[in-house]
């Protein structure tokens, strides 16, 4: 048990809609079997794009500036500029740890980890820009949008 962290990335395609013109080919295997998947009926692809574990400061983050300070594992969009916003709150604290009280406090919690400013603390930092940047380099579009959820 414990802090699970989820970012994905929901892209609306809409292949049941000829007008859409979407094109394309579903070929899966799972152990050695075809999954049958009819392309005309993909409304969705969703990507799972980010994960943390207990990191508590981030967690707490997205529900102070996403959730509206609401936390009951729900799902909750999260724009591209929200994301940046929080790319750069972690490289000012990467940056300078003393901002690290001020722009990204921990959070206590039911199976949330440390509270400590220790390494935990500072890898989790390293994997959010590491993942953020990595996320924010890919165009987005008008199409697709972000999902945060946690749950413990």
């Amino acid at each position: 048990m414990g802090l699970d962290m989820y970012l994905t990335k929901q892209i609306y395609i809409g292949a049941e809609w000829e007008h859409r013109e979407v094109k394309g080919i579903v070929d899966i295997t799972v152990n050695d079997k075809p999954l049958l998947i009819n392309f005309n009926r993909i409304n969705y692809i969703i990507e799972s794009v980010a994960y943390w574990r207990k990191a508590n400061a981030i967690h707490k983050w997205f529900v102070d500036y996403c959730q509206d300070g609401v936390d009951e594992c729900q799902e909750t969009e999260v724009s591209s500029a929200k994301l940046e916003e929080l790319l750069s709150l972690a490289k000012q604290v990467k940056a300078n740890p003393a901002l690290a009280e001020e722009l990204l406090p921990p959070q206590s919690g039911f199976f949330f980890g440390s509270t400590d400013y220790d390494q935990w603390y500072f890898d989790d930092i390293d994997t959010t820009i590491a993942q953020l940047e990595k996320i924010l380099a890919e165009p987005d579009g008008k199409t697709s949008w972000y999902i945060y959820q946690a749950s413990w």
